[in-house]
């Protein structure tokens, strides 16, 4: 089973797209076992698994990568759509642009403190998708 997922996120960082994942899983799966593989279609947003307990722990993780990867490097050639996109791909090269999900009696099999989110890696407001492919 395939689906698009289209979220529309408010900017740079971390949003959760656990309830939404969910929703789906449980409305296609209807409690069976199988995989579910997300892919975002993208290359300035990324995907990850990461605490959604302590928010601390998404704000440092955003502060880190932008500390790692700064806007406004003068070794950046590609600035045609402004000065956080080349960041943003880098950013997203770093990190993941497709996830593996185990899903046990109809449900993500996520630890307690797990959530998946959508990293997005740009300041403006956008619209990104997501494909969620199920498998058993």
């Amino acid at each position: 089973m395939i689906e698009q997922l289209t979220l529309n996120v408010s900017g740079q960082g971390l949003h959760s797209v656990t309830s939404m994942i969910s929703e789906a899983i449980l409305r296609l799966c209807r409690g069976q076992d199988g995989l579910c593989t997300l892919f975002i279609q993208h290359t300035s947003a990324s995907l990850l698994v990461q605490e959604n307990y302590d928010d601390s722990a998404r704000r440092d993780l955003e502060h880190w990568l932008n500390r790692l990867v700064p806007e406004h490097d003068p070794l950046y050639t590609h600035t045609l759509e402004g000065s956080d996109d080349m960041p943003a791909h880098i950013k997203a090269s770093l990190t993941a642009t497709s996830l593996s999900i185990p899903i046990i009696d109809g449900q993500l099999a996520l630890g307690s403190w797990q959530g998946i989110y959508l990293w997005e890696h740009r300041h403006a407001a956008t619209r990104r998708n997501i494909i969620m492919h199920i498998g058993s």
